[in-house]
């Protein structure tokens, strides 16, 4: 073996080169370079594990799991109804003469709306104030007469009969007295009702009559309609099965109640924008539809600008029960499907494995878990695109889209991009030895 490694260095020496003493030496150098590649390449000395392509962890957002109170809400589509709603209508006949009011504003109670022709109600007045007067007249006469056929009754001056049909004059005449002061009292009456007061405080809407109608002719003609919308009340309804379940849930401790209602609300209109005040729940229907299985539910809700009205569409957010040590994951993190509800937790040597959940509900976009996740754990948020099989990653703090992410919280930008600067530069390293050793 050494006859051939000689021929062979001499092969590439030349005599010009490398001087006779030293040709010796070059297979020994040869050798040990050999050596020093079969001991680098052995299986004791394989390089370190890591993604394909010598490539650093892919980077995934996290968050941290937190225990804490969490409230149970539930959405439920509602409609606002006025809480005092008021027909205007016309109980004198006649013809509107005026309107008093500005359809659409604020009218308060007793307030004058119309005007009907009140000539003939004056009239008949008149008439019955008249009528009063002759009963008043009579009255005085026969009891004038009562009282003189007295004493002389008691002397014999008069008879017995004569003196009673005085009393009978003067009773009647007090009768009639009465019933012409009840004329004069319905007479008034229909009077005042030829100015149309409104009957509670609200906002009136569009008038249904002019001026020059007819009104009141055989029925009370409609006016105008009057609906008190501060406050205002929702109706909403809700399946009689997880009335049940939370029911059943709180008994048992499982659930806290939320106050002594045992539920807030809140509101939330058409453009998703939560309105400011929150509400109160008045009752609950003791009884369920057999048509839709759906338990009546009503709360009533402060509307001191008048900025909602009656029939507007919104969403009804109640809290029924608080769940404790509960958590509150963002809705991306958790998956949904028939087999369950699952996470992806980041373990401590960094790999990814799916974890099935419990979920209780969702709050302010984000689920509530009940069960199946522990203090402290990692749950994967963003970068599932970036999964490679069983490699590990590296998990960063996520945060949510609009704020500061926590990741460079209290680092300025320069600094972050300097940190991930030195992961990303050894990349070339080994690719540059590989190249080396192929050659």
């Amino acid at each position: 073996m050494p006859a051939p490694n000689t021929r062979s260095a001499a092969a590439f020496a030349t005599p010009h080169t490398i001087p006779a003493r030293n040709r010796p030496a070059t297979p020994l150098l040869l050798a040990l370079g050999l050596s020093a590649l079969l001991v680098a390449c052995g299986p004791g000395n394989k390089p370190p594990a890591g993604p394909p392509g010598g490539m650093p962890p892919a980077q995934v957002g996290v968050v941290t799991v937190k225990l804490g109170d969490v409230g149970l809400f539930t959405e439920l589509p509602g409609r606002l109804e006025a809480s005092r709603t008021a027909q205007v209508r016309a109980r004198a006949a006649g013809i509107v003469q005026k309107r008093l009011f500005r359809e659409g504003s604020d009218v308060k109670a007793g307030q004058v709306l119309f005007e009907i022709d009140a000539s003939p109600y004056e009239a008949s007045f008149a008439s019955a104030q008249a009528n009063l007067t002759r009963a008043e007249a009579n009255l005085m006469q026969t009891t004038e007469q009562a009282q003189r056929y007295k004493p002389l009754a008691a002397e014999q001056a008069v008879s017995q009969q004569e003196y009673i049909n005085a009393q009978a004059a003067q009773k009647q005449a007090q009768a009639d007295v009465a019933s012409a002061r009840a004329a004069v009292q319905s007479a008034r009456i229909n009077l005042a009702y030829t100015r149309v007061t409104a009957p509670i405080a609200g906002r009136i809407g569009r008038s249904l009559v002019t001026e020059g109608a007819l009104v009141g002719q055989g029925e009370a003609t409609p006016l105008a309609a009057i609906q008190q919308i501060n406050p205002l009340y929702v109706n909403f309804t809700q399946s009689a099965g997880e009335v049940m379940a939370l029911r059943r849930a709180m008994d048992s401790g499982k659930l806290k109640r939320a106050g002594e209602q045992a539920a807030s609300v809140r509101v939330y209109l058409e453009d998703g924008s939560a309105y400011p005040i929150a509400g109160k729940l008045l009752f609950s229907d003791l009884s369920v539809d057999a048509t839709t299985g759906q338990i009546m539910l009503r709360a009533e809700l402060p509307n001191p600008a008048g900025m909602l009205l009656p029939g507007l569409y919104v969403r009804v957010r109640l809290e029924q029960a608080i769940a404790s040590n509960a958590i509150t994951l963002p809705q991306q993190a958790v998956t949904r499907s028939s087999q369950g509800d699952s996470v992806m937790v980041v373990g401590a040597d960094g790999k990814v494995k799916p974890r099935p959940v419990k979920v209780g509900g969702q709050q302010d976009g984000q689920w509530v878990i009940l069960d199946g996740l522990t203090a402290g754990e990692q749950v994967m948020v963003d970068g599932f695109q970036k999964l490679r099989g069983d490699a590990p990653v590296k998990p960063v703090p996520w945060s949510a889209p609009g704020s500061q992410p926590a990741a460079s919280a209290g680092q300025p930008p320069s600094a972050a991009s300097a940190a991930a600067g030195p992961a990303t530069a050894p990349a070339s390293a080994p690719a540059s030895a590989a190249s080396g050793t192929a050659r």
